[in-house]
């Protein structure tokens, strides 16, 4: 006797709509699982010779069964596997549902062991598909640059990734290629259409020497390890990464660089604090009168003993960059290097800033930047003079300077490199994850935007969150170079 088996055509390998609507009815129907073969449009499945009766799924028909909300939430994900036994292993779980209401609760069930592992690895999959795109740019229409990604996933995640991209990268005309789908974002629609191959992408483009730079640089030889680092970054995704060619010299020489950074000697002041005879306290209302020119505040600055901090620095690092900038960048204080040099900006965090302000496209030199707080705070630790961060008493103190500055240069548009510049800024503590990359005005003339500081960006120590927060911090510096030229 020939059995007949039911085979549903889904439009699609993620309708999960046409699945749903479909398992509605043959639960209904009591249809069991050994009798359902789904099937993706397009597809050729050999049924062995089994008699089948055809049925797309429908979809402009009400849900008879509503499915367990537990079930329903695994399976948004599980359905995206590449597994072809995907959309059948969820009817199974919605059939066996009814007979155990807890069915989900059992780890040990074959079925429930399966569909989450499928769950996880398809979460696994988009978040690789986050941390390791990388855009190259190409010419746009009108001469506009466009940006080309290629990766390469497991499964089907396209059209559930792409969202997290067209939020981070707004403003920006992009794609993604993959075998499977592509997706495509010209700043107002996005579309998914056909897979593409790996030589449809661009193979580079000049920005990524400033990303290796960038990486060599933030590469840390004393937090390496190795077997971490390959679990979170599989070698299948070096390819496509600008800085995969520097991995292995850098994880060869980490031991040396390590030893090498154990054995340097204490860095120190170059130069002693300017005499106490030659201090002013500075306190009020009458001098700042008298500050009339940038050149003029960097002197009566470096004259300080508004906070005790004025006693242990080198000196005092005033703000540098243009009279007249419209865009100001404020960090919080400035670290070891700034406090010998007397320029801010210019230890580790001003590398990782430099190259974000270069990939945006904008031009250090034609900014100003400066700091919340004035003078080095650090405790000494060894050979070393760590960081240690300004309290809110020295924060509000040092705005008295910060006030000044932007008085005299009066930009447009204040980016806030985290939450003490923000503090100095806005005179108050901020959270910044609900104002973070918002244009926020301050007055009828100056504005405000608020992210992180670049220092965060090297305390990362997960290299996949490193690359994401990355590409945030681009994604701000983005949103404030685009405000400023709409404003031009």
């Amino acid at each position: 006797m020939i059995s007949r088996t039911v085979r549903i055509e889904l439009k699609s390998p993620v309708d999960a709509d046409g699945f749903w609507r479909a398992v509605s009815s043959l639960a209904e129907s009591r249809v069991s699982p050994d009798d359902v073969v789904f099937e993706v449009a397009g597809s050729t499945r050999d049924l062995f010779g089994v008699a089948a009766e055809t049925m797309p799924a429908a979809h402009d028909v009400p849900l008879d069964i509503q499915p367990p909300a537990a079930l329903k939430t695994l399976l948004a994900k599980a359905l995206l596997h590449s597994d072809p036994e995907r959309f059948n292993l969820g009817y199974r779980l919605l059939y066996r549902l009814k007979a155990s209401p807890h069915l989900l609760s059992i780890a040990s069930d074959r079925d429930v062991a399966r569909v989450r592992d499928m769950e996880k690895a398809v979460r696994r999959d988009m978040h690789k598909m986050t941390a390791f795109v990388r855009f190259r740019e190409i010419a746009g229409p009108a001469g506009r640059p466009a940006f080309v990604a290629w990766f390469e996933p497991d499964h089907h995640i396209v059209e559930a990734t792409a969202p997290f991209f067209v939020r981070r990268f707004s403003n920006m005309h992009w794609s993604i290629l993959t075998p499977r789908k592509s997706a495509h974002w010209n700043g107002e629609t996005l579309v998914i259409g056909d897979g593409a191959r790996l030589g449809d992408a661009p193979a580079g483009d000049p920005v990524e020497e400033i990303w290796r730079t960038y990486y060599a640089n933030i590469f840390n030889p004393a937090r390496l390890k190795v077997k971490a680092m390959q679990t979170e970054m599989p070698k299948k995704y070096w390819r496509n990464l600008p800085e995969a060619s520097l991995i292995e010299p850098l994880v060869k020489a980490a031991r040396a660089r390590a030893s090498a950074m154990i054995a340097a000697p204490p860095t120190v002041s170059r130069r002693p604090p300017p005499p106490a005879a030659a201090n002013k306290n500075l306190s009020g209302g009458d001098s700042v009168e008298q500050i009339t020119t940038l050149p003029g505040l960097a002197e009566t600055e470096a004259h300080c003993q508004r906070c005790p901090l004025y006693a242990n620095a080198t000196q005092v690092v005033p703000g540098e960059g243009q009279a007249s900038a419209r865009l100001m960048f404020v960090g919080e204080q400035p670290g070891d290097q700034e406090d010998i040099e007397g320029r801010p900006f210019v230890g580790p965090a001003g590398k990782v800033l430099q190259s974000a302000l270069e990939r945006c496209g904008i031009d250090r030199e034609d900014c100003f930047v400066t700091n919340a707080v004035k003078h080095f705070k650090y405790e000494p630790r060894g050979k070393r003079r760590l960081h240690k961060k300004p309290n809110n008493s020295e924060i509000d103190i040092c705005r008295w300077w910060l006030d000044i500055e932007r008085k005299l240069v009066q930009p447009e548009l204040i980016v806030a490199l985290g939450a003490t510049a923000a503090r100095g800024v806005l005179g108050k503590s901020v959270t910044i994850g609900p104002i973070r990359g918002k244009v926020l005005p301050l007055s009828s003339s100056e504005h405000v935007l608020v992210t992180v500081h670049p220092s965060y960006l090297l305390r990362i120590v997960d290299e996949e969150q490193k690359k994401t927060e990355w590409r945030a911090f681009l994604a701000d510096l983005l949103v404030a170079k685009s405000w400023i030229e709409a404003r031009a």
